[in-house]
């Protein structure tokens, strides 16, 4: 049995003077030993943390107790090790920065929500649309079968990219996912309020799908992108499992990413293990011909 867990964790309730609570709760998770990323908004929480057992009990044990809190769902990891350096607890004005024209509540505007099972069984008709709400390196990693990717660099993009690109398909069923559904509370209600009429998301997001003992991560190839240490997770527990990320360099399959070892860069990129001996740990060769000379000067 490990001795640590990490907690993946949302949820959108209205809370008041936010900026103060995020505060405290600061105080509070580096008094129970919890390292991870918090986030506090006017509209509710969203985090990821990891601490031993008996901490991680005490943290979601604690929260319960919390009028606002008491029905979270927590997607649980065994870890050996901390998962985090720090703890960040931080107030910001939205949870997922979306910065759209208009206040959205994913409660009453979002798609409707669809357990691994039946979003598995959605995957097997060939009259929907699968979209991934996240980013294009974590889709590049890994992905719903046949599903769409935005190429996006950032999830504020995604109410113009939808305006742009998915206008023809207002009438159709459209799948939503994201690594564990706060993405696409906010994604399914933008669509909602640009016209789709039959939008739904993936409950509890990947996380929760490659966990879920009777679906096991069917029908998701490669690996999950996730925000910690671990950089990626596996979700298809079956012996379906295949690799797609590959190499930024030479296009072998690969699961592994780092960081561009310039520091005027750090592009995080899929790397096989003979091309990161062979670049040196640089996502091109201006990198690193750029770092060689400042660390000359």
């Amino acid at each position: 049995m490990s001795d640590y867990r990490i907690l993946l964790f949302y949820k959108y309730v209205p809370v008041p003077e936010a900026e103060s609570f995020a505060a405290e709760h600061l105080q509070y998770c580096k008094e129970l030993g919890v390292k991870g990323r918090i986030l506090i908004a006017d509209e509710g929480i969203n985090g990821t943390l990891s601490g031993t057992i008996e901490q991680t009990e005490r943290y979601m044990a604690d929260m319960r107790k919390h009028p606002l809190f008491a029905d979270i769902v927590y997607k649980i990891d065994e870890s050996d090790i901390h998962a985090f350096k720090k703890i960040f607890v931080r107030y910001k004005q939205e949870l997922v920065t979306l910065r759209y024209h208009k206040k959205l509540n994913p409660h009453t505007d979002g798609g409707n929500r669809l357990q691994p099972k039946e979003f598995y069984d959605y995957l097997q008709r060939d009259d929907v649309i699968v979209l991934d709400g996240r980013s294009d390196y974590e889709y590049d990693l890994g992905r719903f079968r046949n599903a769409i990717k935005p190429s996006l660099e950032a999830f504020r993009e995604f109410p113009e990219w939808i305006e742009n690109n998915m206008a023809e398909h207002k009438d159709k069923t459209i799948l939503t996912y994201c690594t564990g559904g706060i993405r696409c509370e906010m994604l399914t209600a933008v669509m909602r309020d640009q016209g789709f009429k039959d939008v739904y998301q993936l409950d509890g997001g990947i996380v929760t799908y490659g966990k879920d003992p009777e679906v096991q991560g069917r029908g998701f190839d490669g690996n999950c992108y996730v925000f910690d240490e671990r950089i990626s997770v596996r979700i298809n527990q079956t012996d379906e499992h295949v690799v797609v990320g590959e190499c930024h360099h030479c296009g072998k399959p690969t699961e592994r990413y780092i960081n561009c070892k310039d520091d005027t860069c750090h592009r995080q990129h899929l790397v096989c293990d003979e091309c990161e001996t062979m670049s040196g740990g640089y996502c091109s060769t201006e990198c690193e011909k750029h770092d060689t000379t400042a660390a000359a000067v």
